[in-house]
């Protein structure tokens, strides 16, 4: 299990002596309502009890790539999940067409690459977007940058200043997987036993990373597009692999958008210089947005902040927000029915009684 990455902060979580009569397993793909698990005795494909899938207040209750689970072989190669173990960690993102909901990315995650292309996905603001989130669940990020080969060296510099002037105290790599250039020192970055994943949009180039990383073709690739100068969207599902030097990794989907959950922490670490700047201002719950005697205001009039780290802050920290409130409306809404029901169970007995 030590292989799959059951050491750390992981085996203080979880107690073996509870799996007494079970077996210990960790997701490697999830797909719809089914999983494929890795235990000490070999491969299953996997599904929840109904136990389990009744219980479940939300999504993130379910397994998800990365997660222990305790569970039941059937046989040779099935198995039923009983529960998700304790999480040391947990990458989540609004869900897509939700209102109040989160979609969980992967779990057990020690570090996140966020994987950017130099050709034409290179975003700093989606970049303070995946900070927050990985902030939020106390994951170290790295930023990673692909493609290099696709611009000129000038240019290229241009975007490394750009980041390390926005961005601090974040390693930054940058890679090429046509060149194979800077692979050699991402792979003395990945250590054995730890779990990374990659996360970014489509066509950035993270499947291809991954098989250059494992030594071959394991995860489908397309092409990039002679028209558009960008990379195909070919991951359609998430998947734990262990490389040759023992390290793990997760490949994702891209994700056209990554939408803020409940991670207040997580945004106020992105923009450390705002928060740090806030404890200044007048008011102790300024929102830094017309309020008198803000200081985040006057530094960023006086241009110590830029107006897009600002306008980028102040948008994140509505959709969060937004988020939680929304959170908090559905649960007590879902607090009234349940009350009502049990009203009506009562009554029902009453009268049958």
């Amino acid at each position: 299990m030590k292989e799959l990455g059951f050491f750390g902060k992981i085996t203080e979580l979880i107690d073996l002596s509870d799996l007494d009569g079970f077996e210990l397993g960790r997701v490697l793909i999830e797909h719809k309502d089914r999983y494929v698990v890795q235990t000490d005795q070999g491969t299953f494909s996997a599904q929840i009890t109904g136990n389990l899938r009744y219980s479940a207040e939300s999504p993130a209750d379910f397994p998800a790539v990365g997660d222990w689970v305790k569970l039941t072989p059937m046989d040779e190669d099935a198995a039923i999940i009983i529960s998700v173990l304790p999480r040391t960690s947990k990458l989540e993102r609004k869900a897509v067409g939700k209102t109040a909901e989160a979609q969980l990315i992967a779990t057990n995650i020690d570090v996140a690459f966020i994987v950017q292309s130099v050709g034409h996905d290179f975003n700093l603001k989606r970049i303070e977007r995946y900070l927050a989130v990985c902030y939020a669940s106390a994951i170290e990020p790295i930023i990673l940058l692909t493609k290099t080969d696709l611009v000129e060296k000038d240019k290229f510099q241009e975007l490394i200043e750009a980041a390390e002037k926005r961005i601090k105290d974040v390693r930054l790599l940058s890679i090429s997987n046509l060149t194979l250039n800077g692979f050699e020192l991402l792979k003395q970055v990945l250590e054995p036993f730890k779990t990374y994943c990659f996360l970014g949009s489509s066509g950035v180039g993270k499947s291809t990373i991954v098989n250059h990383l494992k030594g071959e073709d394991i995860l489908k690739t397309n092409t990039i597009s002679t028209s558009t100068n960008k990379g195909k969207h070919t991951t359609t599902y998430r998947e734990l692999i262990v490389l040759p030097n023992k390290s793990i990794v997760i490949d994702t989907p891209g994700m056209r958008e990554i939408g803020m959950v409940d991670n207040a922490e997580g945004i106020e670490q992105t923009y450390d210089e705002i928060e740090e700047l806030s404890q200044n201002c007048k008011f102790n719950d300024c929102l830094h947005i017309n309020e008198t005697g803000c200081a985040v205001l006057e530094a960023t009039q006086q241009g110590e902040i830029s107006q897009e780290v600002y306008n980028n802050y102040q948008k994140l920290k509505k959709e969060q927000t937004h988020f939680s409130s929304t959170i908090a409306e559905k649960r007590y809404k879902e607090k009234k029915q349940a009350k009502l029901y049990r009203a009506i169970q009562t009554e029902h007995r009453k009268n049958k009684y």
